[in-house]
């Protein structure tokens, strides 16, 4: 079979198939003919680490990618990589628009046969997520005389400049609710008409994409990955390990497998690597860590996993932080001696402008957060120090612990974690990114 992996910047769940008011009908309609999982997870909620970790299957640390490629940072091995795998399984592989994997100077080092990105000219963002789809659909269409593994990247939803890109299809703040949990305020507002917006554009490439499948009768001889790195560039959200962070949408259209299944299993990203060897028939290389979904598709399991991992160690500022979720319960430790928010890993925008101004670098934070996600599912009560959840809190806190020890956290050498040569970072006390 054929894989097109169909991914975006920081959209979080905030799409159709979610049950969000971002009107996304080509994505409706994909999960309707699908597999939606509703509980998937990044291993990282920040640009490089999470991609990394879906296309190396192993926690980000553990491919070398604590930090973001384009200031520097970069994996262990690029031969990790999936679409590298792939070439050497005898696939051909192209990459059409945006990767977060390697610097775009050194793009080579991912393993692509083919780089279509490098004969988009488009400058606006809506006009190059375009172009990227059309030069994914006109690969499509070509004749091929082996399978291809396609990953198509957008831009959108990403913030640029503080803002989200304009669009040919605006939307009208008036009549738009701010995601939980922002207040609604009329900066908060037209921050997420903008997301809004900007999801209209990811999905109308994804409609490009399918449509030349469709078209060439490869459909249903092609699995379709639709997913994001993390949650959406709001305050609490990207670059933390709330589920608001770490929560994305993951649909996939696999052929032979039942439409409009709704999973609600933990999931992580690092579990497609494997997923795919299975599914595809393809020895599985060591390095994986992920557990594989195709027993939740075949309905011989319920689960796959107990528990899932997902950290932070430098975004734009260092910020070291490691989580454990279970179905019920999740536990986020820090590893630094600051208490105080790191506000360059908060994108810029109206958003944030607002919380600034009233207030938020005045705010502290915990070393460590417990969460009970059944009783409190949007993280607001903190039961760390809660009598009745100390044997929860000791056994999650054991639970993080080997699973560092065994996937070599560089957190657990002692001091800070060390950027590689050439690569650059903010201070912790800068405002913003830029």
């Amino acid at each position: 079979m054929n894989i097109v992996y169909f991914h975006t910047h920081d959209t979080g769940r905030y799409i159709q198939p979610y049950g969000y008011p971002v009107s996304t009908p080509s994505l409706q309609q994909l999960a309707e003919d699908s597999i939606l999982f509703r509980q998937a997870f990044c291993a990282g909620p920040t640009c490089s680490p999470s991609r990394t970790g879906l296309l190396s299957g192993m926690a980000p640390h553990s491919a070398g990618m604590t930090g973001l490629a384009h200031r520097g940072f970069r994996m262990n091995d690029y031969t990790q990589h999936l679409a590298s795998f792939l070439t050497r399984c005898g696939y051909e592989t192209a990459l059409c628009g945006v990767q977060h994997e390697a610097a775009a100077e050194q793009v080579d080092l991912l393993g692509y046969t083919r780089n279509l990105s490098a004969l988009n000219t488009e400058k606006a963002p809506e006009a190059r997520d375009l172009k990227a789809a059309q030069l994914a659909a006109d690969f499509i269409r070509e004749r091929h005389d082996k399978p291809f593994f396609a990953s198509v990247g957008l831009f959108n939803t990403h913030r640029a400049a503080g803002s989200f890109p304009d669009t040919s299809h605006p939307v009208d703040a008036r009549y738009v609710m701010p995601p939980h949990p922002m207040y609604d305020s009329p900066q908060n507002r037209d921050d997420m008409a903008g997301f809004i917006a900007s999801a209209g554009v990811v999905d109308r490439c994804a409609g490009i994409v399918r449509q030349a499948l469709e078209e060439s009768g490869l459909w249903d001889n092609t699995i379709f990955i639709f997913t994001t790195d993390h949650g959406i560039a709001f305050p609490h959200m990207k670059c933390n390990l709330y589920d608001t962070g770490i929560g994305v949408s993951l649909i996939m259209h696999i052929p032979g497998m039942r439409r409009g299944q709704v999973i609600d299993s933990l999931v992580s990203q690092i579990d497609l690597f494997p997923s795919l060897c299975d599914l595809l028939g393809l020895a599985k290389p060591e390095w994986l860590q992920g557990e594989s979904i195709l027993p939740l598709l075949e309905g011989s399991a319920d689960e796959i996993r107990s528990e899932l991992f997902a950290e932070v160690t430098y975004h734009a500022a260092y910020e070291p932080m490691r989580c454990i979720r279970t179905k019920r319960y999740k536990l986020i430790s820090f590893y630094d001696d600051h208490d105080e928010l790191v506000m360059p890993n908060i994108d810029d925008g109206f958003s944030k402008r607002f919380l600034v101004e009233y207030g938020i670098r005045e705010r502290r934070r915990k070393k460590k957060l417990l969460f009970d996600l059944y009783l409190d599912p949007v993280e607001r009560d903190n039961l760390i120090d809660d009598p009745a959840y100390q044997a929860i809190a000791g056994e999650l806190s054991e639970r993080l612990q080997r699973w560092m020890e065994r996937t070599d956290d560089p957190l657990l050498r002692g001091g800070q974690v060390p950027i590689p040569e050439g690569a650059w970072v903010n201070n912790r006390t800068d405002l913003n990114p830029t």
